[in-house]
């Protein structure tokens, strides 16, 4: 029990919601035509005989619901797991889309898919209305698949074409996503000889939080009573939901008429407006050294040094500049050390900077320096009154292509080698894998970046292990491909304390064209050299085009120097796009993988200004899906959860990947193949240029 709980505590910051065992916005087992909030993001857990079902449902747009879902069947039967008995450990994809909104005497209406990717365990498809009625609000469906097994009636759209009545259900109920699982079974789409009838009322007690819940279902659950799981099932259910805490939605049920059930469920949003940054207020250079406890080695009556100090304080790094008197303009060079939002860093450099320069100075161009890059220039200039402040200066700004202070007259000396340590505590986790749905390690994160002259740098982190549960369990043996990442656990009980990666690494650009080359042990299972390129015709341009070529040997098990005898080439070319529509940005990566076999990978991400990144991703190959197993090729979700909503300034953040089954097909090294584009998406034109007002000097 406590793994089934922990999972929503250590993943999630909790809030109010209302959700299905299925994690789709309904009532307890049937689905509703109410959507969540765009951007909301939300863990829901449901515990009952039937089944553990552990849900992660994304709002991707207002009018698009999707679900990751992973279902335990028959959880509490010890011999679960025997041939005789439910042993299922089902992960699936479901969406739901909705298709009219509400209005004074007509219903919100969506449309939805249960396992569009799966095994077709729960397979079902849906329309569905909900109309409130004062504290009422009530919802009335027709469902096909598993909800077309009570109150049924004729197909109607075997009027429209005959091959409606065929639902393609192979030999049993979990073939239909293919033999081996998650493909899409669009050929059993709203098809099938009959059609379910679904319904249920939610009341809002008013003036408490309390919702109580009624429901027919027209799932019969036969699968179930088939498996001996349970001995019968009726259509109605009933429950009451409680979220009178923020941390938790806590639901209670007695459904089917033979089992309690319990459910918690968590969201937050990812979409929530960017926190306003954290100013603590400090002593500044004009202060004086002992006040401001400025090094001696700075020279406070030097306008440079002053601002310098401010900045350095305030999480920004001042690299160079230079006045052109004659132009009464200054040129700054600067780099975002903490500023999760990149329009925020700008404003707080454009305050102390006229706080700082010189007066007759009426034009300030900041050139920010991204992760090494010399990125975008943008230019301030003053109002004819010498304000900086004017709310209406706005069209004061304007964003030029990046270009780097020739013969700068003030600059900062750095000392090289330069040497910086990071230590935090940190945790890996393994989700939904065949055999457990949560394993994970916490352990003590050292990391190092040493710089180096001529652009280079030495990166590395180390792991000390505190604790984990990872076992040999997951280990693939019967993999047809190489074992390129289906034994990661056996670096991970083998090499609990290791090195993660230590590795020499050279950025720099050249007009257009991006580059990073790298050497040394590059990730956890991985050691190689390889080099990344990504060339970006503008600043101003949607498109980019990316290339990378990886040369790897696998390393030993302990994860140290060790090496292993399999080693391979990947390379890839990629054609990324920032599409104006809610933020997300899509990439297409054709090559060849670790396993060495060869095809494409579909990915998009959702970009937030508060630095929520929510994306998946699917990955096609010429391997069968006989040889690539169960899951028949490889897909998931990508997570970036920011530090800043949890303390100071920060442009920190946890990041993961979920993917519904680990298997060896279609599988790149970790950070090593596109990491160019999404580093330097922050700072993009189309991702600042709605930050104008944001920028200015407060």
């Amino acid at each position: 029990m406590f793994k089934r709980i922990s999972f929503i505590l250590l993943v999630f910051v909790f809030s109010k919601t209302n959700s299905s065992d299925f994690g789709t916005t309904g009532l307890i087992d049937i689905p509703s035509a109410r959507m969540m909030e765009d951007g909301m993001l939300k863990a829901t857990l449901s515990y009952q005989k039937i089944a553990d079902i552990y849900n992660v449902t994304y709002q991707a747009t207002p009018w698009l619901q999707t679900t990751f879902r992973y279902t335990i069947f028959n959880p509490d039967n010890p011999a679960r797991n025997t041939n005789d008995i439910d042993g299922l450990n089902d992960r699936s994809y479901s969406v739901k889309i909705n298709v009219l909104d509400e209005g004074k005497y007509k219903p919100q209406v969506a449309i939805g898919a249960k396992d569009v990717l799966g095994t077709g365990a729960w397979n079902s498809e849906y329309i569905v209305a909900s109309k409130k009625i004062n504290n009422l609000d009530v919802t009335l469906g027709l469902g096909w698949g598993r909800l077309a097994e009570k109150n049924v009636f004729k197909n109607p759209f075997i009027n429209i074409n005959e091959d409606f009545a065929n639902r393609d259900k192979g030999t049993n109920t979990e073939s239909i996503g293919g033999t081996y699982g998650g493909k899409l079974r669009s050929g059993s789409f709203f098809s099938g000889n009959q059609v379910g009838i679904f319904g249920g009322i939610k009341y809002t007690v008013p003036n408490t939080n309390l919702s109580l819940l009624a429901e027919y279902n027209s799932d019969s659950y036969q699968r179930e009573i088939n498996k001996g799981t349970i001995p019968d099932s009726s259509p109605l259910s009933i429950g009451v939901k409680w979220n009178g805490l923020r941390s938790f939605d806590i639901g209670l049920s007695y459904q089917q008429g033979n089992q309690a059930a319990l459910s918690i469920s968590s969201k937050i949003n990812t979409k929530a407006d960017s926190l306003i940054p954290k100013i603590d207020p400090f002593y500044s250079s004009y202060d004086g050294y002992e006040l401001s406890g400025a090094d001696e080695s700075l020279n406070l009556d030097s306008w440079y040094h002053r601002l310098f100090f401010d900045l350095g304080k305030s999480g920004i790094l001042l690299r160079t500049a230079k006045v052109i008197p004659e132009e009464n303009k200054i040129i700054m060079e600067l780099t975002n050390l903490q500023y999760n939002l990149t329009a925020d860093a700008l404003s707080r450099a454009f305050t102390l900077s006229q706080i700082h320069i010189p007066q007759e100075i009426n034009k300030i161009e900041v050139i920010i320096n991204e992760t090494g890059y010399q990125l975008i220039n943008i230019v301030y200039q003053k109002d004819s009154l010498g304000s900086y402040s004017s709310a209406d200066n706005k069209g004061r700004l304007d964003f030029l292509d990046a270009r780097a202070i020739e013969n700068p007259t003030h600059f900062t000396r750095f000392s090289i080698p330069h040497a910086a340590f990071d230590v935090n505590l940190y945790n890996k986790f393994q989700l939904f894998d065949p055999q457990n749905p949560v394993k994970y390690q916490i352990y003590l994160k050292t990391a190092v970046s040493i710089s180096l002259p001529k652009e280079w740098n030495i990166l590395g982190i180390y792991a000390t292990n505190i604790y984990n549960d990872f076992d040999m369990n997951f280990v693939d043996k019967n993999s047809a491909l190489p074992h390129v990442r289906s034994d990661i656990n056996e670096y991970l009980v083998q090499g609990e304390s290791g090195i993660d990666s230590l590795y020499l690494e050279k950025r720099s650009k050249y007009r257009d064209l991006y580059y990073r080359a790298y050497f040394g042990i590059l990730e956890t299972m991985y050691s190689g050299l390889g080099i990344e390129l990504l060339y970006q015709p503008s600043n101003k341009s949607r498109l980019a085009l990316g290339a990378t070529i990886n040369k790897v040997r696998k390393r030993g098990f302990k994860r140290n120097f060790d090496l292993l005898d399999y080693k391979t080439t990947t390379g890839f070319l990629s054609l990324f796009y920032a599409s104006p529509f809610y933020n997300y940005d899509f990439a297409l990566h054709l090559g060849r993988y670790l396993a060495k076999d060869r095809g494409a990978t579909i990915e998009m991400r959702r970009t937030f200004d508060n630095g929520f990144v929510v994306g998946a991703f699917a990955t096609f190959t010429n391997v069968s899906a006989a040889v690539f197993g169960e899951g028949s090729f490889d897909k998931g979700l990508y997570f970036k959860i920011p530090f800043n909503a949890f303390g100071p300034n920060t442009k920190s953040s946890y990041a993961t990947t979920i993917r519904s089954v680990q298997r060896d097909g279609g599988q790149r090294i970790d950070d090593f193949s596109g990491r160019l584009w999404h580093d330097l998406r922050n700072v993009r034109y189309d991702s600042l240029r709605n930050h104008k007002e944001r920028m200015m000097p407060k």
